[in-house]
């Protein structure tokens, strides 16, 4: 199978197109920049030689890319919370799964994976959610671009279009190109420390989440929803698992969650006159603080997956942050110690 990727080069989709290598599919891929690309797969030993350079908002070049495929797997997203880039993300984001998933659509492929998230169907006090949840209502530049992109997709879906829907929770793991916000969070709990507050957290590791994706493009499924959504961990417990994979004390300060999006909402606002980099934003405060848990099972089951440990994800993700230099060697502890799983 020929598989058409967007975003091969970003954390998600790279781990992808390793896995549909693995899986013995061709791929071809949009990129944007061949040195990225080169330097992304030259550590996995995988030679891309089937690729696009262009843009996924550009018609010509999504044109290109699904010329001749079978399947496609779109991931490509831009992700900012910068209000400078509000309209650039709404655009891109929304243009993208237009040409792309509705490109694919037009060209007959019976195979069609779009990489949405959970944060599109979130709601503050809504339920947990589902592959059937609404539209969430955020009011982010980039939770409404993916609020939107989704509207288009399920009034694709509604017409009969062979598309099936992802929606990952918190995805973390090794080998991130651009260290995601997820992974820097990761790093920052053994870094500085985090506050314990309420609801928890819902991780799903890049490698099950790209297995999932190409056991949806060879199942004979049509159209679909899916949560990939690994184990619920209350803030508390998954700090502490932290702490058993490396040894280290995590520092946890005890903030109620309506400090802490009070917090994100003065941050909001500062951010507009005096720019900085600090993840603490008003609709992330609500996810953390808020998050009704979503359910991965549908998935898991109809797909036959098994996700590997959340134990092995950890060790696996602080060892990789420490050689690439986002932790030292004390930082993450133990597992500077230990050799990993399988190693000689």
């Amino acid at each position: 199978m020929l598989v058409a990727v967007t975003g091969g080069t970003g954390f998600i989709g790279s781990h992808t197109v390793v896995a549909l290598a693995d899986a013995g599919h061709r791929v071809r891929l949009l990129v944007r920049d061949r040195g990225k690309l080169e330097r992304v797969f030259a550590t996995r030993g995988l030679a891309i030689d089937d690729y696009v350079v262009g843009d996924a908002t550009d018609p010509e070049s999504v044109s290109e890319l699904l010329a001749g495929c079978d399947a496609v797997v779109h991931t490509a997203a831009v992700v900012a919370l910068e209000k400078a880039r509000a309209a650039e993300v709404q655009r891109t984001n929304a243009r993208s799964v237009e040409l792309v998933v509705g490109g694919a659509v037009e060209a007959g492929l019976s195979r069609i994976v779009y990489v949405s998230s959970a944060g599109a169907l979130f709601r503050v006090g809504g339920p947990p959610l589902t592959g059937d949840s609404p539209v969430g209502d955020s009011a982010s530049a980039y939770g409404a671009s993916k609020a939107d992109a989704e509207r288009y997709v399920r009034e694709l879906q509604q017409a009969g279009a062979p598309i099936l829907t992802v929606y990952p929770t918190a995805v973390v793991g090794p080998d991130d190109p651009g260290l995601t916000d997820p992974n820097r969070a990761m790093a920052f709990f053994l870094e500085w420390g985090a506050p314990r507050t309420s609801s928890g957290y819902q991780p799903i590791d890049v490698r099950d989440l790209a297995r999932m994706h190409v056991l949806l493009l060879e199942s004979e499924r049509g159209t679909g929803r899916y949560m990939a959504a690994g184990r619920y961990y209350p803030w508390r417990e998954l700090f502490e698992r932290v702490e058993e994979v490396t040894g280290r004390r995590v520092r946890q300060v005890p903030l109620p969650g309506a400090v802490l999006r009070g917090l994100g909402r003065v941050a909001d606002v500062v951010k507009h006159v005096v720019p900085f980099d600090l993840p603490l934003t008003l609709e992330g405060m609500q996810f953390a603080t808020c998050w009704p848990t979503a359910d991965g099972t549908p998935a898991q089951r109809d797909l036959g997956i098994r996700l590997r440990s959340f134990e092995e994800t950890l060790a696996d993700t602080y060892r990789w942050l420490c050689d690439a230099g986002h932790l030292t060697r004390e930082q993450i502890g133990l597992l500077a110690e230990r050799e990993p799983q399988g190693a000689s």
